[in-house]
C-alpha cells in the first residue's frame, strides 16, 4: 500500500496516556511495556511515531506543560503581583491534587532520580523548570517597575522561592498530602511573600 500502512491509534490520545505513565512512574521508572500497554500500541508504532523513549518523555512534558500547567500562564496574566502568587499558589495546589490524575507534578516526578544515562533527562526537567521560574521573576520584575511591588524587592530571589516551595508541595502530594493541607501551606507562603514586600 502506498505510504505504508494506515496508522491504527490516535497519536493524541496515546500521547495523553504516556504523560500518565510518565507522571506516576517518572522516566526511568516507566517500562516500554507500560507505556505501550497503556498508550495501546506495539513497539514499532511507539518508534516510529515518537522516535524513542526520551523524545516521547519530552513530548509528553510539552503536552502536560500545555494542558495540566496552564493555570501557571494565567496566573501570571493576573493584574498585580500578590494576585499572581495568591492564584499561582492556589492553582498549583488543585493541579497536584487533581481527581482522576497522579497527585504531584511530572515536571518534578520525572527525572528526581535518573543515572547517568539519563543524565539528559534531568537536565532537560530542570531547565523546563528554570524557564517557569523565569517567567515568574519577568511578571515580579514588571510589577516592581510598574510600583505594583518596592523597589527594594528582588524579583529572582521571589521567583525562587516560589518554585522551590511549589517544588516541595508536589513531593508532599506525591507523598499523599490531601488538598486542605497543601492550601494551608499555601497560605502561609502568600503570607511570607507579603511580608517580604510589604504586600497585604
Amino acid at each position: 500500500m502506498p505510504g505504508g500502512r494506515p496508522r491504527t491509534f490516535d497519536a493524541d490520545d496515546a500521547l495523553e496516556r504516556a504523560v500518565e505513565v510518565f507522571w506516576r512512574y517518572g522516566y526511568e521508572g516507566a517500562s516500554l511495556h507500560e507505556l505501550t500497554a497503556a498508550m495501546g500500541v506495539n513497539k514499532p508504532s511507539l518508534y516510529a511515531v515518537f522516535g524513542s523513549k526520551e523524545e516521547l518523555f519530552r513530548r509528553a512534558v510539552a503536552r502536560y506543560a500545555e494542558i495540566d500547567m496552564a493555570y501557571a500562564r494565567k496566573a501570571l496574566e493576573q493584574l498585580t503581583a500578590r494576585d499572581v502568587l495568591r492564584t499561582l499558589l492556589h492553582d498549583n495546589v488543585d493541579a497536584l491534587t487533581q481527581p482522576g490524575r497522579p497527585p504531584g507534578c511530572l515536571s518534578v516526578q520525572g527525572g528526581v532520580s535518573c543515572g547517568p544515562d539519563n543524565a539528559g533527562v534531568a537536565e532537560f526537567l530542570a531547565a523546563s523548570r528554570l524557564a517557569g521560574e523565569q517567567a515568574l521573576a519577568d511578571r515580579l520584575a514588571r510589577a516592581v517597575d510598574e510600583g505594583d511591588l518596592a523597589a527594594t524587592s528582588d524579583p529572582t530571589a521571589l521567583a525562587r522561592f516560589v518554585m522551590t516551595f511549589s517544588e516541595g508541595q508536589a513531593v508532599h502530594a506525591a507523598a499523599g498530602a490531601q488538598r486542605d493541607q497543601l492550601r494551608q501551606s499555601a497560605d502561609i507562603a502568600l503570607t511570607a511573600f507579603d511580608h517580604a514586600t510589604g504586600c497585604r
